[in-house]
């Protein structure tokens, strides 16, 4: 909605608009799949906005992040067996050879818009996903399949909780995985300002 309210003043100054999807908008990723459904949708958006606005001169940007270390592993929620999804999730967002720094990964997001670049992947992982589904995604389908076997117990629909409330991982090794993996990103936690759990909405 905020996109298309824009559209009108970006016609006047052949202006620029960025719109943030995510690696999970290009392909499905198991336990996040509400996400990838709407981050989906983001893509499209922003994919058929680049080509209806051109003939005005405005360019639109779709921005495809892999995991990006904000330390917003503590708000997001999590399901089922919250404090394993947590554990799983906190130590990729944070791992160094498969998430990114955010603000490494701002410059280069303002630095695509002002280019007028069409789409922005940002991480090498999300790159080698975004080609391999490309050229074979059916193999891609079935190797998320082996990756989902080896997460935590499909999420319920249970309560969520936030992961600030997440306890330690009963398995002493998950402990020290999830300690190494998330070290990074519990260090953004200050400079990012995400201490406290925010609002609660209902689902």
């Amino acid at each position: 909605h905020t996109s298309l309210e824009a559209l009108p003043y970006l016609k006047r100054t052949r202006g620029r608009l960025g719109l943030i999807g995510s690696v999970g908008g290009l392909l499905g990723v198991p336990h996040l799949l509400p996400y990838s459904c709407a981050k989906a949708a983001v893509g499209a958006l922003a994919e058929g906005l680049h080509a209806e606005a051109a003939a005005s001169g405005v360019s639109v940007t779709a921005v495809h992040p892999g995991l990006m270390r904000t330390g917003s592993h503590r708000q997001a929620e999590f399901g089922g067996d919250a404090d394993a999804e947590f554990g799983w999730f906190s130590t990729a967002a944070g791992a160094p050879l498969l998430s990114m720094d955010a603000e490494r990964a701002a410059r280069r997001i303002v630095d695509a818009v002002i280019q007028r670049r069409a789409r922005l992947v940002l991480t090498a992982p999300a790159k080698a996903a975004q080609l391999v589904h490309g050229v074979a995604p059916g193999l891609t389908t079935r190797l998320s399949g082996v990756a989902a076997r080896l997460l935590p117990t499909a999420p319920g629909r249970g309560p969520l909780r936030q992961g600030a409330e997440a306890g330690e991982p009963r398995n002493p090794v998950a402990r020290l995985v999830r300690s190494w993996g998330s070290a990074r990103n519990d260090r953004v936690v200050d400079r990012a300002n995400q201490h406290e759990p925010g609002p609660r909405t209902s689902s």
